[in-house]
């Protein structure tokens, strides 16, 4: 499939807000409006939807939520969407979606991580428009560490022009600020140290592929559909796979990896990017060794720690990219290109 990408967004642009799963809080909407004059102050006009009421895990009904995304992609004024956060539930929306009207209208850009994989990845599988698995509208605040970009830096990059990523070296190692207490936090708390880590293997890992992934939890629910369709997507190119476990098991998340290679999902891959997790290990498995037990039979390199996970900071993927990972003993990086 050819991929397609939105046009670089430009100051002026309309960026529209909307929750396609859970909303915000009341008492967190102060956070919202701290990272929504963040975006007015870039240039761009804020548009906030409808479905936005975080009183339960929906924002609003499955219909509405659906036709507000719709209404989001298929207007030519509004070049990239963007939800608060994830959710539980997204799921809901996919029957629910009129993909070949998504798929015919201008592109658009769409952002999101963790439950938005459930729609995302299915978006561009679907219909080649290049999507963005990164960090969030609530955390777009957050300062970004060198090495890093933002969101924001990748969807107004010039078309055709490598923009390389490299890890800081450090992570946060749990929990949350307080965005109720203090919705102005910008520094981001990185109290760990990490690096990647080659799990299959010791040797150095240069390979390439289009970027194609999205979180466990979710996606695994897709498998075997023509939702996760990515031999069909892949066509004649290899593709750079990604992952991230966001608070599932190690058991569970085994299981789901198992289920989503016996489907086909990493059929094409040259190489699979797991995200640094925060979820629990198990009594006799690790997260770790989750990973190599169910796609270690897929005999590529599979490189973990990746900071494209739940954990802070965060490593802007974007799926349909053209994808170059180096990770040796001296660097880790990687160079992605929008062609």
């Amino acid at each position: 499939m050819t991929v397609r990408y939105p046009r670089p967004l430009r100051p002026g642009d309309r960026v529209g807000v909307t929750s396609p799963s859970s909303g915000v809080a009341k008492e967190l909407r102060g956070r919202l409006d701290v990272a929504v004059r963040d975006l007015q102050e870039r240039g761009y006009e804020v548009v906030v939807g409808r479905c936005m009421d975080g009183s339960t895990h929906l924002s609003a009904p499955a219909a509405e939520r659906a036709a507000e995304f719709t209404e989001m992609l298929t207007d030519p004024s509004i070049r990239a969407v963007v939800p608060p956060w994830g959710g539980e539930t997204a799921i809901d929306l996919i029957p629910l979606l009129d993909f070949e009207r998504i798929g015919a209208a201008e592109p658009t850009w769409v952002v999101g991580y963790s439950d938005m994989s459930t729609l995302i990845t299915p978006l561009t599988l679907l219909t080649g428009v290049a999507t963005v698995h990164g960090n969030n509208l609530m955390d777009t605040p957050y300062r970004t560490p060198e090495g890093l970009l933002s969101w924001l830096d990748i969807v107004a990059a010039p078309q055709g022009e490598p923009f390389g990523q490299t890890p800081p070296g450090r992570f946060r190692s749990g929990g949350w600020d307080d965005w109720a207490k203090n919705p102005e936090v910008r520094g981001l708390t990185l109290d760990a140290e990490g690096a990647w880590i080659r799990l299959d293997d010791t040797g150095d890992v240069d390979v390439e592929g289009r970027l194609i992934g999205g979180c466990v939890e979710t996606l695994a629910n897709l498998a075997g559909t023509r939702y996760l369709d990515t031999v069909g997507f892949a066509g004649d190119d290899d593709l750079l796979v990604y992952v991230e476990a966001c608070e599932d098991n190690a058991f569970t998340i085994c299981r789901n990896l198992h289920g989503m290679r016996l489907a086909g999902f990493f059929d094409r891959a040259a190489a699979v990017l797991v995200g640094r997790t925060h979820a629990p290990d198990s009594r006799t498995l690790s997260q770790h060794e989750a990973v190599l037990d169910a796609l270690g039979p897929l005999g590529v390199p599979i490189v973990a720690d990746v900071e494209c996970g739940h954990p802070a900071p965060y490593l802007p993927l974007v799926n349909g990219a053209r994808g170059r990972v180096v990770h040796t003993a001296a660097r880790s990086e990687i160079v992605q290109t929008l062609d």
